[in-house]
């Protein structure tokens, strides 16, 4: 049965390009418009296609319930915005009730047949529940905007749509910004780099608004509930005992952690006077991996007492309702940040104004014992294939480009599955948009990374890779407040929407396309899932 929903703000998109689409030039300028996003969790929006083989093992049987919290605050962030399922002004969009992918044919709209006989070989259990679910998000890069600013203001528009628009896109609601240079920035830089600067004289945003602030408010226009959060990559040099933006540990005396709190407000403060709305600050991207682009060492100690002493007492101070998150923590070695998390939160003072824990890449296995907190456990970064410590993989590492075919889609399958599974309430992409080539700051190892969408910067085309659709099956019909519900059989995830609908999302690892049976509030519908490919069925 066909879900209906409201239309989508189309018109205020086109607006948006035609008053303050950026020029084609390397640098833009500030962007106007759009509106701040609205107040719940840190969270996303967003339709089209692309290329080849590769597996991940079977999901299996999914019975143990749980409870989970949502969004920053312990509210869902809703749905409201751009294509949202409330009333729109235009007639209601019928949504399909199947969408199917395989390699080389993506996203494919059809009908299940309903059966009568047979045994089911997918079975959702819509009693059993587990955590709820706020939806997904990506990342804002300096780096995308850029080469989204070359393609022309359809195909521009176009791409913001298929990241964030409810019918036409994968319905993203969440967004991480840089807090300064992330290893996608342009180049490296701070929001201050005047030394010794406590009272954050020189702080601006100024570089910001040449790409980010514009990336960002493009999004805006079409969700303009969009839940934004920001971490830094590193603080100011000066505030590093190496003086370098790469590498280097944070200074552990006091007058250098109450300016980075204030550095940290005064982010937030200057991007509420853009009409952007910063909902979460993670202290620190991967604060145990020092990298040949800007990143910065941690250790637990001086974590716990930066959030409890200085951080946490600044934003309360200065009035924000930004809050803080543990986060973004990546490093699973020992003594790393699994060593960051015990001493955060063994610290009570720490702990009164920690709000959600951010993890990502190595520390999936943290989730379980982060749900007694009864907090969000937001996952913060997809892995972008293409691994340069891994030469020889399947398929092998690619220092000139990045592979963007339908391996990565295969292995990303996996991961959305097994970190939903683990409990997070949230999942980001990371780099939603590059260039073909993928490559970050770091030449002495390039690293070529994977994308939801390409720009041949040669062409000035746009392309939508195989990834993108697997996070968009899972992403369009699953609505912010929804709950993860138990399926037995198969490789699955399923979820009940709030207003009761159910969206299934199956794979099939086999050579061949299989004949599937899926028995959903007590219908048994029949439908064929692609080789090495995906389904997707809404039923009410």
């Amino acid at each position: 049965m066909n879900r209906a929903r409201g239309s989508t703000t189309a018109v205020l998109l086109a607006f948006f390009f035609m008053a303050c689409g950026p020029s084609t030039s390397a640098t833009e300028p500030e962007g106007s418009g759009g509106s701040g996003s609205g107040a719940g969790g840190p969270g996303s929006v967003a339709g089209s296609s692309t290329s080849t083989g590769g597996s991940t093992g079977s999901g299996g049987t999914d019975a143990s319930a749980s409870t989970g919290s949502g969004g920053a605050g312990g509210e869902p962030p809703g749905d409201g915005g751009a294509g949202g399922s409330s009333t729109g002004g235009g007639p209601p969009v019928v949504e399909p009730t199947l969408i199917t992918s395989g390699p080389n044919d993506y996203w494919k709209t059809g009908t299940p047949t309903e059966v009568t006989s047979g045994n089911a070989d997918v079975t959702v259990d819509d009693a059993t529940t587990h955590q709820r679910w706020d939806g997904f998000g990506g990342t804002f890069n300096e780096v995308g905007w850029n080469v989204l600013s070359m393609l022309g203001e359809a195909e521009r528009a176009r791409a913001i749509k298929l990241l964030f628009d409810k019918h036409e896109g994968a319905a993203f609601v969440y967004g991480r910004i840089p807090i300064g240079a992330s290893d996608y920035a342009m180049d490296r830089y701070t929001l201050d780099e005047t030394p010794n600067d406590t009272a954050m004289a020189s702080f601006s945003i100024d570089r910001d608004k040449e790409r980010l602030i514009p990336y960002i408010k493009a999004a805006l226009a079409v969700r303009p509930g969009l839940h934004l959060w920001a971490s830094p990559w590193t603080p100011p040099t000066w505030m590093k005992s190496n003086g370098a933006f790469d590498g280097g540990r944070m200074k552990d005396d006091a007058s250098t952690l109450q300016a980075y709190a204030l550095y940290l407000a005064k982010f937030v403060e200057a991007y509420a006077d853009e009409g952007i709305t910063i909902e979460a600050v993670h202290p620190q991207n991967e604060p145990n991996y020092e990298t040949r682009y800007p990143s910065c060492i941690w250790t637990g100690a001086l974590m716990a007492r930066f959030i409890g002493t200085y951080l946490g007492p600044t934003f309360a101070d200065r009035g924000l309702t930004a809050q803080i998150y543990l986060g973004t923590m990546s490093n699973n070695e020992s003594g790393k940040d699994g060593a960051i998390i015990s001493a955060v939160t063994g610290d009570a003072t720490a702990m009164g104004y920690v709000k959600g824990f951010g993890l990502q890449w190595n520390m999936m296995s943290s989730a379980s014992g982060l749900r007694s907190r009864n907090l969000p456990i937001v996952q913060t970064e997809h892995k972008c294939g293409n691994y340069p410590w891994n030469p020889a993989g399947s398929p092998p590492f690619d220092a000139q480009k990045a592979p963007n075919d339908h391996a990565y889609a295969e292995e990303s399958w996996g991961l959305i599955r097994d970190w939903i599974k683990a409990g997070v309430t949230s999942y980001s992409a990371w780099n939603m948009v590059l260039d073909t080539a993928g490559k970050n700051l770091d030449s002495e190892r390039p690293w070529p990374q994977n994308a939801l969408l390409t720009v041949d910067t040669a062409a000035k085309t746009l392309n939508v890779t195989p990834v993108y659709h697997v996070f968009r099956h899972v992403s369009e019909y699953v609505d912010p407040g929804a709950t993860r519900v138990a399926t037995t059989g198969g490789d699955a995830l399923a979820f009940k929407n709030p207003d009761g609908s159910i969206v299934t999302i199956l794979y099939n690892s086999g050579n061949a396309a299989k004949t599937t049976v899926l028995d959903v509030a007590g219908k048994k519908l029949q439908f064929s899932v692609p080789a090495h490919g995906w389904a997707t069925v809404n039923w009410t």
